[in-house]
């Protein structure tokens, strides 16, 4: 099932596939709702997964607003209430973020414990002291200069091919997804406010513990990167988590690695049916 549903006035494009218990899966920055598309053999026959695109990703419209922490925790809350009965019988959700939405699904963790059945951090951006920024208006600036050239048109799609080799998403839909000046716009202004929505999770942590007993997952694809290896198990440590490594992977480990990532989300929270 895809439908669009409207949060905060802003339309966005959900992805709704499989049944059995609910789990909502966030994609990193610039990434789409297809890029989990390699998860879903593995995930559907046992939950019910649901797949979106934040505001000025995939086919979703535009953002209003500059995202927090706090907001895109609200944002997946906000979604599946807009669900509603399209999800079956309501109850905590597993929910699994990749990259940058690793920061999204740990504030829901944190935000809405009571509707948190499990977490799974996708090897997860983390920033130990992050650098707030003071302005979008350079972001801003940078993609109105790039759209009116017509970059996007011109070089998304070509760069999504770059940065994501051996794609298998039809020619098509990239062109248009990446072809456009919203996704373009809308990666930029989530970048922009990288180090904004790291340290505001930093503070969440400090104020909202997460629910005791929570199983929590960090699959890591540390990718011969020893540094890497070491923050992601500290991550780890810091929320009482399991730690895994996906090996072989690189960053897209729902990609490389899809059955991985699936078990990681099966073996937490409810019970396969």
């Amino acid at each position: 099932m895809t439908v669009f549903v409207r949060i905060g006035g802003v339309a966005h494009h959900v992805a709704v596939d499989g049944s059995g218990p609910v789990c909502v899966l966030g994609a990193g920055l610039g990434l789409s709702w297809f890029d989990w598309d390699p998860v879903l053999p593995y995930l559907a026959p046992h939950r019910t997964v649901v797949r979106f695109d934040r505001p000025g990703h995939g086919l979703s419209a535009p953002a209003a607003a500059p995202p927090t922490a706090a907001g895109e925790a609200d944002r997946i809350a906000a979604l599946l209430d807009a669900l509603g009965d399209a999800l079956g019988p309501r109850g905590p959700v597993t929910v699994a973020g990749h990259s940058i939405a690793g920061f999204h699904a740990e504030a829901f963790a944190r935000l809405h414990p009571d509707r948190t059945a499990a977490l799974v951090l996708v090897d997860s951006s983390v920033e130990e002291h992050p650098r707030p920024s003071r302005t979008t208006a350079g972001s801003r600036a940078l993609a109105a200069v790039l759209c009116a050239a017509g970059v996007p048109a011109a070089l998304g799609p070509l760069v999504r091919r770059l940065a994501v080799r051996g794609d298998p998403t039809p020619p098509a839909l990239i062109r248009r997804v990446y072809g456009t000046s919203r996704v373009l716009r809308g990666a930029l202004l989530e970048n922009a406010r990288y180090g904004d929505v790291a340290a505001e999770l930093l503070a969440l942590r400090a104020r909202h513990p997460l629910p005791p007993g929570l199983p929590v997952t960090v699959l890591a694809a540390p990718d011969g990167s020893a540094r890497w290896e070491r923050r992601q198990r500290a991550l780890a440590r810091r929320l009482g988590a399991r730690y895994e490594a996906a090996e072989p992977s690189g960053h897209l480990v729902m990609r490389d690695r899809p059955d991985a990532v699936a078990r990681a989300i099966l073996r937490t929270g409810h019970v396969a049916e």
